[in-house]
């Protein structure tokens, strides 16, 4: 079983559309819906903005006990990503962008203030959550090898999960220089901490719907970006067989 989790019900309407839904589940102000996608069984709850949303949510799904956490949705491109609206992006390691300490000298992270957000028996996470590295490399041939006519790229790189989202050239830049991201976010640093605290193995894809630069959300397209990133999980799922074990 997987289980998948996005933030906006426009997030999730095609794979809706695509479950063959055996029942719903009601876990406290939660919807999870179980069924059956890509012939593999799974759960999906639109879980809200957010990392508390986030975190909370993938929570209710790890006492499912997955085999893994999927995490999709719409992001936005920094601007020397080289990624376009409406490509696909893969996340090699999730950082936790915001997390830290403003400084005289600038902004330091938790490693900075010798308090990691994470430790296990196993880890030490600071602000960087690693995905499994050979289920990314399976992801992104499965798409690269699938693509449709007429579907953006693929990309694969650090993903940053940020409170704020970014609506300056200035601040994109600023972040993009610290962290070397790939696109930002709002939910997948706090999935990435649920799915290690329970040590469930966890994946996000991110359709783009914007570069990061000056706010001018003209030049968005959350639609396409969304079908993006959904039609990237159908068919990562699949092929899902492949490598059972996360």
């Amino acid at each position: 079983m997987i289980a998948l989790l996005c933030s906006v019900q426009a997030e999730s309407d095609r794979l809706l559309a695509a479950i063959s839904i055996s029942k719903t589940l009601t876990r406290g102000s939660k919807s999870i819906i179980e069924g059956t996608l890509s012939g593999r069984r799974v759960l999906l709850c639109v879980g809200g903005m957010g990392k508390v949303n986030a975190a909370h949510t993938a929570t209710l799904l790890a006492q499912e006990r997955p085999a893994a956490i999927i995490v999709f949705g719409v992001g936005g491109a920094y601007p020397s990503s080289g990624a376009g609206i409406g490509d696909v992006a893969i996340a090699k390691e999730e950082i936790a962008g915001d997390e830290g300490v403003l400084t005289p000298d600038g902004f330091k992270d938790t490693e900075y203030m010798g308090i990691p957000l994470l430790k296990t028996s196993t880890s030490m996470i600071y602000t960087t959550y690693s995905a499994p590295e050979a289920r990314v490399t399976q992801c992104i041939e499965t798409l690269v090898s699938r693509q449709e006519a007429g579907s953006g790229k693929v990309h694969a790189g650090a993903f940053v999960t940020l409170s704020t989202c970014t609506g300056t050239t200035t601040r994109a830049r600023e972040l993009e220089k610290r962290h070397h991201g790939l696109c930002e976010n709002m939910e997948g640093a706090a999935v990435a901490h649920v799915a290690e605290l329970h040590g469930i193995p966890w994946l996000e894809v991110r359709g783009i719907s914007n570069i990061v630069e000056d706010r001018d959300l003209r030049k968005w397209d959350i639609p396409r970006a969304a079908q993006a990133a959904q039609q990237a999980v159908i068919r990562i799922l699949g092929n899902w067989r492949m490598a059972e074990k996360g």
